[in-house]
């Protein structure tokens, strides 16, 4: 390859910047096989023999940044407990990939973050372009649905934590907020024909807002914590009641306060003691979709930011009898009545928690306690971006599994979460023994005489023939 360069005479550094990605790529595989076959090999010395027998190497592979690696390894019959007869790979087992897949975990990172930003068409594509693999949408698909699927199962392990009062969080504070939306996403069957939508349950659980940040006109929400899934809402509930328990002591919590549109959903805390507040943004919403008059509109407002909650309910009832009218097609008393019926049934929640006559712990130093109502932001950002207005349209578990990922990635949480699924195996191989690895076979019979790596290396090496400037010298000294 590198000849080729040299005798070409006209070559843009685009594709000279080609050649030698594809170049360090091949290598990177080649080094990576000779790696996995020689941990292979120590694997097969070291096992019991009694249990394990040698039935041959068979071929696999296993994707990484920089490619494909074809690597061979050994096959062992074995023998269960219960006296079946198994076949089982000592490799595989090692590097536990049995859990999201034969995938390195800087791809799976790459893969991941890009999902998160991207359609999956438009990951797969950016993820060939810049690494030495190439992997279709369906991969990129494939190791999604793999990943959402076992952070799920972290989901229900917690709630069974939970209800053997085995919770591992121990923070115990003042304050919890809480509050709750949906996010409302086209859907297709499996025949992938259009049904109807279903709502994505999304939470956000936070201890107030930064009070340095606030000098500089900055809201920042402290130890924010967000959940989202596409669940029913008893497990939902569940699954969100694990999630706070996994980080705080809840039996310690002084108060928790919930911020919600009145969904049925919504209002299910687990702590029968919990403050409901109706989330300002959607009464604000209601008042305009159902009141069309400008004047009553206003008035209807100004009620409700005074906090005149009978008032207002007054002013409703009394508007919706006044514009009352025998024509079908008038359907303005109709809609005033439901605004009515809503603002009617979440009563309790129309005044701020702070003024519904319960005493508020005070904040822990630095924190600072003000009005709700980040749940809309908090969808924009994390969910609505990525899975709404592009004409999208998903299937429940597919919906699922990416929300996991979204939910995980706000709590700066998803590189560790794949290094779990994806890093099974320790390497503690020095360089030095891959480059012997990689030679041994081309090893010369003679030893050189002014050269220290002559020893180790017998193949065309450009790097070490090259001229030697301090960062090629570095790069003999920490691999060679």
């Amino acid at each position: 390859m590198m000849s080729t360069i040299v005798k070409e005479k006209l070559i843009s550094f685009k594709e000279l910047e080609k050649k030698i990605f594809k170049y360090v790529c091949e290598l990177g595989c080649e080094i990576t096989q000779m790696i996995l076959e020689s941990y292979d090999k120590e694997l097969a010395a070291s096992r019991d023999t009694r249990q394990y027998r040698d039935k041959g190497s068979r071929k696999t592979s296993i994707k990484t940044v920089y490619g494909d690696v074809e690597y061979g390894r050994k096959v062992y019959r074995t023998s269960l407990e219960n006296g079946e007869t198994a076949y089982v790979y000592l490799l595989d087992e090692a590097m536990q990939m049995d859990k999201i897949g034969l995938i390195s975990t800087n791809l799976a990172e790459k893969i991941a973050m890009t999902v998160t930003e991207s359609p999956y068409r438009v990951a797969a594509d950016t993820i060939s372009s810049t690494c030495g693999q190439n992997i279709s949408a369906g991969g990129v698909w494939n190791i999604m649905q793999r990943l959402g699927e076992r952070i799920s199962e972290e989901e229900e392990h917690a709630v069974k934590q939970m209800n053997a009062n085995q919770s591992e969080g121990t923070k115990e504070i003042p304050v919890l907020f809480e509050e709750m939306d949906g996010v409302w996403l086209h859907m297709q069957g499996k025949d992938h024909k259009r049904i109807k939508k279903q709502e994505m349950k999304v939470f956000t659980m936070y201890e107030g807002w930064d009070a340095e940040k606030e000098k500089q006109n900055r809201s920042t929400l402290v130890e924010k914590t967000m959940f989202a899934g596409m669940e029913k809402s008893t497990g939902f509930h569940e699954k969100r009641e694990a999630c706070i328990r996994k980080k705080y002591n809840a039996d310690e919590i002084g108060q928790r306060v919930l911020n919600g549109d009145g969904g049925s959903w919504i209002k299910e805390p687990y702590d029968p003691e919990t403050i409901f507040q109706l989330d300002r943004y959607h009464v604000y919403k209601e008042i305009t979709r159902k009141i069309s008059d400008k004047k009553a509109q206003e008035e209807i407002r100004r009620l409700f930011d005074e906090e005149k909650a009978e008032e207002m309910l007054e002013y409703i009832k009394i508007y919706a009898d006044s514009v009352e009218s025998p024509d079908e097609k008038d359907k303005r008393s109709r809609r005033a009545k439901e605004l009515y019926q809503y603002l009617n049934n979440n009563r309790n929640g129309l005044l701020p928690y702070n003024k519904q006559g319960i005493t508020i712990p005070e904040p822990k130093e630095g924190i600072i306690y003000k009005g709700m109502g980040v749940q809309e932001s908090q969808n924009c950002t994390v969910i609505t971006l990525r899975m709404k207005n592009r004409r999208m349209r998903w299937s429940v578990n597919g919906a699922n599994n990416l929300a996991k990922a979204l939910y995980r990635k706000e709590n700066k949480e998803l590189i560790e979460t794949i290094d779990r699924y994806t890093d099974g195996l320790a390497f503690t191989m020095q360089m030095q023994e891959i480059v012997e690895t990689l030679s041994a076979a081309k090893a010369p019979k003679n030893d050189g005489k002014g050269n220290p790596y002559v020893d180790v290396v017998s193949a065309h090496m450009p790097l070490l023939e090259a001229m030697q400037t301090a960062s090629r010298k570095a790069f003999k000294r920490a691999f060679c």
